[in-house]
């Protein structure tokens, strides 16, 4: 008899970080991961992550409706189901429950670990195989502060952490902001790239003066300047400046994708499992964007080590990710509930070895930062 769903259970896990984190739209001092355990009646578990930044601060699901919502509306769609059916589950939550991208990403991570351990293959295998046993990760500077955030990539350059760096911006004034970036290249020269997160902070007019000063002061790539739907005004920013612009937020699966490449976009799309509803969604858009000539960036929403791994996952089967990675998410967390870490070394992260996802937790730890 083939094996079934036995219990769904999720638990919010409250992680504290380094360091204040700064966007434009919030200030992050703690991070909270929803973890899914999703065990199957021949006694395998699988393991999940939803998370998404600064609550409701970001996008339209918080921490605490991700739980809620996979609790009450989407476990019981599982429960009693094949476990090894990843694909028809996944189609029978998007039959019955529309939106919930990060729960559904949650759910859809933890089937294929499931599936994984049970086939022996690591969760890439299941996605397509592994092409990369190693991937590129870029820092995020983003303390707001110009001489700490140029002490920080200093450091992280001699560690040999990351090489390439991104600026939150967007939530001061144009000029402090372009005086803030432009301190910072300057400061590390041809060391290492530069480039920007404006996080739909700007309108496009704003976006036309802040980005020809960027592009003077050697930024290579302008993330998400504008609000997400304004499809047009990126199209018309990305055939206006030579420095690209990385769609982001604009684009959450292949639907965007196919929208925003046939309105004439050009540049590149930033790759989410949580936004794409799952790894398979994530790899969807890829195809669209390597379709349409579109560069790939493996993007994150801070998530911790689980939620890391998936993503590592799926993009170990790309061919590549010429705007590289920022899987930095757990080296921005002060503990981990995880067994053991990512390795992270030589400007990049090594894909997890061994079935599924190749994490396990410690369960100590887990139960010190449940939420009660």
């Amino acid at each position: 008899m083939s094996s079934v769903i036995e219990s769904i259970e999720t638990l919010l896990v409250d992680l504290p970080t380094i360091r204040p984190h700064k966007l434009s739209m919030t200030t992050m001092a703690c991070q909270t991961l929803v973890i899914v355990r999703l065990r199957d009646s021949d006694g395998i578990e699988g393991l999940g992550e939803g998370t998404t930044i600064g609550g409701l601060a970001y996008g339209p699901e918080s921490p605490e409706s991700i739980k809620r919502n996979i609790d009450t509306y989407l476990a019981p769609l599982l429960i009693g189901q094949p476990a090894g059916a990843v694909a028809a589950l996944r189609a029978r939550l998007d039959r019955h429950a529309r939106g919930n991208a990060i729960a559904k990403s949650a759910l859809e991570t933890a089937l294929f670990d499931a599936q994984g351990k049970r086939l022996g293959l690591p969760v890439a295998e299941l996605l397509g195989g592994v092409r990369h046993d190693h991937l590129p990760v870029l820092w995020t500077l983003a303390s707001g502060d110009t001489g700490r955030d140029i002490d920080e990539a200093f450091q992280r350059l001699e560690q040999r952490r990351h090489c390439d760096f991104k600026l939150k911006i967007g939530a001061n004034s144009v000029d402090e902001d372009v005086r803030h970036v432009a301190a910072i290249k300057e400061a590390l020269g041809e060391r290492a790239s530069v480039r920007v997160d404006v996080n739909q902070a700007w309108d496009e007019s704003t976006a036309v003066r802040g980005i020809a000063a960027l592009q003077a002061a050697g930024i290579e790539l302008i993330e998400q300047p504008i609000p997400a739907r304004e499809h047009a005004g990126m199209v018309r920013l990305a055939n206006r400046f030579e420095v690209p612009m990385l769609a982001d937020e604009a684009v959450a699966d292949a639907r965007d994708g196919f929208a925003l490449a046939a309105a004439g976009f050009s540049g590149a799309y930033a790759l989410k499992i949580a936004k794409a509803g799952g790894p398979r969604g994530a790899l969807a858009l890829a195809e669209v964007a390597r379709a349409a000539g579109i560069g790939l960036y493996g993007g994150t929403l801070l998530e911790g080590t689980i939620g890391t791994a998936a993503s590592l996952h799926a993009w170990a089967t790309l061919p590549e990710l010429a705007w590289g990675s920022e899987m930095f998410g757990p080296l921005l967390l002060k503990d981990d509930i995880v067994a053991e870490p990512l390795a992270y070394g030589e400007f990049g992260v090594a894909l997890p070895k061994g079935q599924g996802l190749g994490i396990a937790l410690d369960e100590d730890k887990l139960a010190h930062y449940t939420r009660k």
